[in-house]
């Protein structure tokens, strides 16, 4: 069993979600955010719920890349080791190319892809200092294909954070270090919050129920909830493109 968890973006969406299902099977939480009081409220919450679990909360941007590593590296030296890291932090904002929003989608980039790369970097390094660990990245079904209006960039940086994974996947091989890439659905949280017409999409509780179920297994590759979106997956990657971009 994975027994220390550290998850980024853990003050609200799906990272707040899978710190609540780790609390609940007794995991102790390494837990950052930029919102530090979500954060201590979490804690404090979780704390009462489940008292044998230890947590501890840190403040991270994760554009600041010199912080990503000091606080990850902070973690593992107050908990002695750290057995799973879930590469959460990302945004949703996007804009269509070409329409004068440079900055918004640069932005997203920067935090869905740059920041990504940093977390794993700090990641793999802890990892390779204890000869085990399990690196888990959150992409998105996005990832399956380009598309269109203001997903454009977004899904291009979670396609990339895919490939990243798979690539340092292909290097550790032949270690004890695993690593996961994470495809979910459509999940209530506040990042869709006021979205219409979301297809098969699930409350957070549920979603995040089976995210945890899915990371538990140690994957390679895992679509969350695994029935439709793996077989939507599936016909994203084939079907005509003009088919595809109708989902966006």
């Amino acid at each position: 069993m994975r027994k220390t968890i550290l998850i980024t973006g853990a003050s609200s969406g799906l990272g707040e979600g899978l710190a609540r299902e780790c609390a609940a099977h007794g995991r102790d939480l390494a837990l950052c955010a930029r919102r530090t009081d979500r954060l201590e409220a979490l804690r404090d919450e979780l704390l009462a719920k489940h008292p044998g679990v230890r947590i501890a909360v840190r403040a991270l941007d994760v554009n600041d890349h010199a912080q990503v590593f000091a606080v990850f590296n902070a973690f593992a030296t107050e908990f002695g080791t750290i057995d799973r890291i879930i590469v959460n932090a990302g945004v949703g904002n996007g804009r269509r190319i070409g329409t004068g929003h440079f900055a918004i989608n640069a932005q997203t980039a920067q935090t869905n892809f740059v920041a990504a790369l940093a977390q794993c970097e700090a990641a793999v390094e802890i990892f390779r200092r204890q000869n085990h660990g399990h690196l888990v990245t959150i992409s998105s079904m996005s990832a399956m294909r380009g598309l269109p209006k203001h997903l454009t960039t977004y899904a291009a940086t979670k396609a990339g954070l895919a490939a990243l994974t798979e690539g340092i996947r292909a290097e550790l091989l032949t270690t004890p270090i695993r690593v996961s890439t994470i495809y979910p659905g459509y999940i209530s949280t506040e990042l869709n919050a006021g979205a219409k017409g979301l297809p098969f999409v699930v409350d957070a509780a549920t979603g995040c129920r089976q995210l945890f179920a899915a990371i538990e297994r140690e994957p390679a590759k895992a679509c969350v909830p695994a029935w439709p979106w793996t077989v939507v997956g599936w016909a994203m990657r084939w079907l005509p493109l003009k088919w595809v971009a109708r989902l966006a």
